[in-house]
């Protein structure tokens, strides 16, 4: 895998020199400015040409690179790729979609949005949940994929209005996306087997995934206070040494780290801006895999085909309604 770095040349030159065998496969891409954390996503929009976020994504949009990853502002890459890359056709909203671990080794949950918008009315979490789809198909290896909407409850007279519509479409358009509907899930099934793509707004997949950032680091810590605390937790520790470790690794959010950005014109993966290499390289590795896989294509062809169920599952819901009572509905599961 090669790869192009933007950025300060006076700056990364240096830093690759130290590594020979990858300096050879990395092209530098000269840029003199940078987007900060603290700049507003209109003005990067408006003035953030000659950044290394713009060279990045416009390397994508002119076929370089098959792929962006990018450290910086989410809110700002965002902006820029919307601008430069420009949304699929028939998608109303992008999604941040992210990986969570699961009690079975190897198995990950995808869930969006992560907070490329904080609303999401009915169309979009069915479009959410066809992209999820075919994340969890394509990126993860799973042929048939389970995906559930987030709400308060599984029983179905929880949650707003705009949930239960969501629910009928969801229902009725599952065959179409080629995935299994599962119905309502709760806070506690995204690190559950119970299924495979969870669907929500932006502003509730944010405080979900930063507060189980949070619990996984202060599980951590509790856990190394607790083997250093004694003489004999210390002795326990380091008979149980290989056991830990491999926990360590499971809930380390650093191994999972990288949303992808879906629904664009472009593969880019946003990786923490506090990652270390470790996260890094797991978002590259990330993007790379996706772009093995055509992802983008296949993506692509399933947005299309959330359009026409949308469409489909409308012209059903009018119907009934049309009709009156006793007609029956829409099936949801």
């Amino acid at each position: 895998m090669d790869a192009i770095l933007h950025g300060d040349e006076a700056l990364l030159r240096p830093l690759l020199a130290r590594h020979p065998n990858l300096a050879s496969r990395i092209t530098l891409r000269h840029a003199e400015r940078v987007v900060k954390m603290e700049d507003k996503p209109a003005q990067v929009m408006r003035h953030g040409q000659g950044t290394s976020m713009f060279s990045t994504i416009d390397a994508v949009k002119d076929g370089e690179a098959a792929a962006a990853v990018s450290c910086g502002n989410t809110g700002a890459l965002m902006a820029v790729s919307m601008l430069r890359l420009r949304k699929l056709p028939g998608l109303n909203r992008p999604a941040i979609a992210s990986l969570f671990p699961t009690p079975t080794p190897g198995k990950m949950n995808v869930m969006l949005d992560m907070g490329a918008d904080v609303k999401a009315d009915p169309g979009d979490l069915l479009q959410y949940a066809f992209m999820g789809a075919s994340y969890a198909r394509n990126g993860l290896s799973i042929a048939r994929p389970r995906v559930g909407l987030l709400n308060v409850g599984t029983e179905e007279h929880k949650g707003r209005a705009e949930l239960h519509e969501a629910h009928r479409l969801l229902g009725h358009s599952a065959e179409a996306g080629s995935f299994d509907y599962v119905g309502f899930v709760e806070g506690t099934d995204i690190l559950s087997d119970r299924v495979d793509v969870i669907v929500t707004d932006g502003f509730t997949g944010n405080v979900a995934l930063k507060a189980i950032e949070g619990t996984a680091r202060l599980v951590g810590d509790l856990l190394k206070q607790s083997l250093t605390s004694t003489l004999m937790a210390k002795l326990g520790a380091l008979l149980g040494r290989g056991a830990l470790k491999r926990l360590q690794m499971r809930i380390d959010p650093r191994r999972v780290n990288g949303g992808v950005f879906l629904g664009l014109n472009g593969t880019v993966v946003k990786s923490h801006g506090s990652a270390d290499a470790t996260g890094v390289a797991a978002a590259i590795g990330l993007a790379y895999q996706l772009a093995q896989v055509r992802f983008l294509e296949r993506l692509a062809a399933r947005v299309a085909s959330a359009e026409a169920a949308g469409q489909d599952a409308a012209r059903v819901e009018a119907d009934r309604q049309q009709a009156g009572p006793g007609t029956g509905g829409i099936p949801t599961e």
